[in-house]
């Protein structure tokens, strides 16, 4: 199969010689849109566990990674783990708090950095700068979930914040040696083609070390379920996504990192579409379209366009 993206498992190989592999970790925060200082009842295709496992109510971040440790070597034989902070908002907490949960995961031996999934909306100078204070000795990435660049999206799909803020958290972000990934979905409500291909654009144009997609599928408990059963939402057909996915490979910079494709519903959540649990499928869809369409990650990407942001 020809390598057309830089992948994330390619970067880690450049820069440690050896398998890398995140291992995900509940930390037990919540969210500004669930709370009720932003909003209620969260993203409108997240549920009450927003990604997460609930384990903090059982274990340790150690804990956590400990096991994920043994669990993730099994499969994959890593020699070194990334700890992934991934349910709810992992930066919305005080300083201290953040702090505990920081350096209880980076205490965990072959722990070589750390994975911060958050809200753009929810960053500070002082986080930021906490999170510098670590990168002398550990790797860590800020993963910012901004789903799609236009305001009226996020509007419809509970977002709590626009875009603006997005691009204020990158920037922030620049020059403190914190490497900087976006979180986009596919498929997200009344979004057509085009609308991911100005997505991606505007990703492009911004300081950003690497990029997920994600398919939007449908989840138990969610006002998408109430949406999708009601007729007024339909899923991505698979030949769509694997269009869709090259028309944003086609836009980003050839040294943009590849964290994902695609993600991985959970057997007990998801309602719809059912090939989303055929992961393996749908990957190989991708590449084989890559190959039909005659191209690659950067293609379209216009270097003679300056960064407007900078």
């Amino acid at each position: 199969m020809s390598k057309k993206y830089k992948s994330l498992n390619e970067y880690f190989r450049e820069r440690f010689g050896c398998r890398v592999h995140k291992i995900t970790v509940d930390a037990g925060l919540t969210c500004p849109n669930r709370d009720g200082t932003i909003g209620r009842g969260g993203c409108i295709y997240c549920n009450a566990r927003g990604s997460g496992s609930g384990a903090a109510s059982q274990m340790t971040i150690k804990e956590q990674l400990l096991l994920g440790k043994q669990r993730v070597f099994r499969r994959y034989k890593a020699k070194k783990f990334l700890a992934y902070f991934q349910a709810h908002t992992n930066t919305y907490a005080s300083i201290q708090t953040l702090a505990s949960l920081y350096e209880q995961a980076l205490s965990t031996p072959d722990i070589i950095g750390l994975c911060i999934g958050t809200r753009p909306d929810c960053v500070s100078d002082d986080i930021l700068n906490l999170l510098q204070s670590y990168t002398n000795d550990y790797l860590i990435w800020m993963e910012y979930g901004l789903q799609s660049i236009h305001d009226k999206t996020l509007d419809i799909i509970n977002r709590g914040h626009h875009s603006n803020a997005f691009i204020d958290a990158v920037l922030a972000t620049q020059n403190r040696n914190i490497l900087t990934c976006v979180h986009l979905i596919l498929g997200l409500p009344f979004e057509t083609r085009d609308h991911i291909i100005e997505t991606a654009k505007a990703v492009a144009e911004l300081p950003i070390d690497a990029v997920k997609l994600h398919l939007l599928y449908v989840v138990k408990d969610t006002p998408m379920e109430k949406l999708y059963r009601q007729g007024q939402y339909q899923c991505l057909y698979p030949s769509q996504y694997a269009d869709w996915v090259c028309d944003v490979l086609e836009r980003l910079p050839k040294t943009t990192i590849i964290q994902r494709l695609t993600g991985d519903p959970h057997p007990d959540e998801l309602v719809a579409p059912s090939w989303a649990f055929n992961k393996q499928a749908t990957l190989e869809l991708i590449h084989k379209r890559l190959d039909e369409r005659h191209t690659c990650q950067g293609r379209l990407h216009d270097k003679t366009i300056g960064n407007q942001y900078d």
